[in-house]
């Protein structure tokens, strides 16, 4: 599923040494093509309201509960769209119950399964087994921006949005350590997902692509 190409790499690369090196009682890492551009990828410190992101009510939404050392910013304002503007609340909500699985510790977690479907539920059954299986979880601070989003007559949409990693993390859940990593040009994704709005009126992620590193995403 490609969500978070730049911290997964990092797992994969480093995990086996980070695990070996704290074994040993090290504490080197335990210190807690396009052209154009896209409005809104100053990554500045403070953080912007996101008002188009408050889910709707619903009895069946699974709550999603993330640690304290996990913040996000949705820098996602309201378009003015009924039908947008849910889009980008149920992405929102989406995205946290990916982290939210990722901090469980489990692959089958219900809440991501509430707004992933098909091919995108399955990709993201092995992302997340993948930092199971590294017993690691993430870390640190996102901002999502820059959101461009497209409904269509048959219950379809599309959103593509930017995401700033350089302050996220891989966390070693064994040993506490967390793997810092040099902010690049590859801290900036951008995402492309395909979504369907299902019978309980819920905007479902079918499909999620990514970029790491694309021009449209760098401050």
């Amino acid at each position: 599923m490609n969500r978070r190409p730049t911290l997964l790499a990092a797992l994969a690369l480093t995990a086996t040494a980070a695990l070996t090196l704290s074994a040993c009682g090290s504490d080197d890492e335990s210190s807690a093509k396009d052209k154009d551009t896209i409005a809104g990828a100053d990554t500045g410190g403070k953080k912007s309201p996101s008002p188009a992101t408050s889910a709707p009510a619903s009895e069946d939404r699974p709550k999603i509960e993330l640690p304290s050392d996990l913040s996000y910013t949705f820098d996602w304002p309201k378009t003015g769209d009924k039908e947008k503007d849910a889009v980008l609340a149920d992405s929102e909500q989406s995205i946290k119950a990916v982290d939210q699985a990722i901090v469980k510790q489990d692959a089958l977690d219900k809440a991501y399964l509430y707004y992933y479907e098909g091919e995108a539920a399955a990709e993201t059954e092995k992302f997340v087994q993948d930092y199971v299986d590294h017993k690691a979880a993430i870390t640190g601070t996102y901002r999502f921006y820059a959101p461009e989003v497209n409904v269509g007559k048959d219950g379809t949409a599309s959103l593509s949005y930017c995401e700033d990693q350089g302050k996220a993390f891989v966390k070693y859940l064994e040993t506490n350590k967390i793997k810092k990593t040099e902010v690049t040009a590859k801290s900036y994704v951008i995402y492309h997902t395909s979504l369907k709005k299902n019978d309980k009126g819920v905007w479902t992620i079918q499909k999620i692509v990514s970029q790491s590193g694309s021009a449209k995403c760098q401050p």
